[in-house]
């Protein structure tokens, strides 16, 4: 990998950057804390050939969802699900749009 290969990834939203403390720093939370929504399946960190946990920022920006909703109160099992449903809502209500702006491009179906 050359230093150019390295600065493409700055801008990779996937790309697992942050180790397991800078990521507890960032979310203001612990290390405990991003474990558990691990466990809960919310979020997979990528692991360092050390076998090190890694976050990506994409990751982060779902780990934060979740340290919200247990900052108000809401159990971490529970607002991973939370998230995740959201998640799975918002995907499906994409489908849907597009689905309908096929069908109103295809134009009226006559009926046989």
């Amino acid at each position: 990998m050359t230093a150019d290969d390295s600065y493409d990834r700055l801008d990779d939203d996937d790309y697992p950057a942050y180790t397991m403390g800078r990521a507890a720093e960032m979310l203001g939370t612990t290390q405990g804390f991003l474990r558990a929504i691990g466990e809960a399946r919310l979020i997979t960190p990528l692991r360092s050939a050390g076998g090190h946990r890694r976050y990506s920022r994409y990751q982060l920006r779902i780990a934060a969802r979740a340290r919200g909703l247990v900052d108000r109160g809401t159990p971490i099992e529970a607002a991973c699900r939370i998230v995740i449903l959201e998640d799975q809502l918002e995907e499906a209500q994409r489908i849907n749009t597009e689905y309908r702006r096929a069908a109103e491009s295809a134009g009226p179906t006559t009926a046989a």
